[in-house]
């Protein structure tokens, strides 16, 4: 593994509480790594840890297999060879962008110099911007040249803390593919840091959910979304709702009963014995409920929110149960309105049921 984080702990001298708690994770040489989690759940602090910003008062952050940070050692930041990318740019005004992207290059003489700012130029691409300066550029070309500097001395490692946050979120998206391609092109392994979920799922190989200073998943986009390791996880990634359930024997295997109907997946259900009487909570995403009018079970719409190619629909059960649901927006169905609904479910996903 190229950068390897084993139970990492920062805590503030005035804090009671971790900053950072027992964070585990590793990266492969290549690989992007994406960091999410609301507001205050420690995942800047993490980053700045990796840079070298921070202290660590427990665990250890390995580098290239180098020991970087540990509660007895310190390599200070400027000797990490890691590039940062920041979310207002930090872009000099006084230089062009040539003379921005040239900065971290003093080592190199004029010629390769040069030829350098004009490589990551090309790679980011702002091949011909080499004699604009800062405020001559939209929000999204700054963040480029911005990438271009970062990755212009070749660092070992790339950190980018929420670097879309201050450009619209048509932008955001488009621009997350974009620097994701441009990462991948020139081989670099980066940690990002973000609190939008499609910035996430749109440029990460690895990403981690962070709650109060845990990681509580360290996974690819489809196993956050499908196979989420704790509820907060569950809650916190996507669109979903949970509903109770007792999960049962039955002779082909065992399956979940709930207010929609004995449901099945392609993967087996949890064993009954996993769960007190077999009583759990499952989780049901949006796109596990299809609306079908000839279905048995019915759901009023509660509240309906248009999306363009579809509705989100809140229904409830006559039982009293909450669902959200996708539906095509050509099924257009007024808030009050009974219709039928069925589970179509790919993943038994459950918790321990709360009250």
């Amino acid at each position: 593994m190229f950068l390897e984080v084993s139970q990492l702990g920062v805590q503030y001298a005035n804090s009671t509480q971790a900053a950072v708690d027992g964070v585990s994770f590793s990266l492969q040489a290549g690989e992007i790594g994406v960091f999410i989690g609301p507001s205050g759940c420690g995942k800047t602090t993490l980053l700045r840890a990796v840079a070298g910003l921070e202290q660590i008062q427990a665990g250890s952050i390995r580098l290239a297999r180098q020991v970087v940070s540990s509660p007895q050692q310190h390599l200070p930041a400027e000797a990490r060879q890691i590039g940062m990318v920041f979310q207002d740019y930090a872009l000099f005004p006084h230089l062009n962008v040539a003379g921005n992207v040239a900065f971290g290059l003093t080592h190199l003489n004029a010629t390769a110099r040069a030829q350098r700012v004009s490589e990551v130029l090309e790679l980011v691409g702002m091949a011909s911007a080499h004699k604009r300066f800062a405020h001559e550029l939209s929000g999204g070309q700054q963040q480029r040249v911005a990438l271009a500097r970062a990755l212009a001395p070749r660092p070992r490692l790339l950190l980018l803390d929420e670097p879309f946050s201050n450009l619209d979120v048509d932008l955001r998206e488009r621009l997350a593919h974009e620097v994701r391609a441009i990462l991948k092109a020139a081989g670099a392994t980066a940690l990002f840091v973000t609190h939008d979920q499609l910035e996430a799922f749109a440029i990460g190989d690895r990403i981690g959910v962070m709650h109060h200073g845990r990681l509580h998943q360290w996974d690819d986009a489809y196993a956050l979304y499908h196979r989420p390791a704790t509820r907060f996880v569950a809650n916190f990634i996507g669109h979903g709702v949970f509903v109770p359930a007792t999960l049962v024997h039955r002779r082909d295997g065992v399956v979940a009963c709930t207010p929609l109907g004995e449901l099945t997946g392609d993967d087996e259900c949890p064993l009954p014995s996993s769960y007190a009487g077999g009583e759990c909570d499952l989780l049901l995403r949006a796109d596990d409920i299809v609306h079908d009018d000839n279905a048995p079970v019915k759901a009023r719409i509660e509240r309906k929110a248009f999306r363009g190619s579809e509705f989100l629909y809140t229904m409830q059960l006559a039982s009293g149960e909450t669902l959200l649901v996708h539906v095509p927006s050509h099924h257009d169905h007024a808030v009050g309105e009974w219709v039928g609904i069925r589970a179509q479910v790919d993943h038994v996903v459950t918790f321990a049921r709360q009250a």
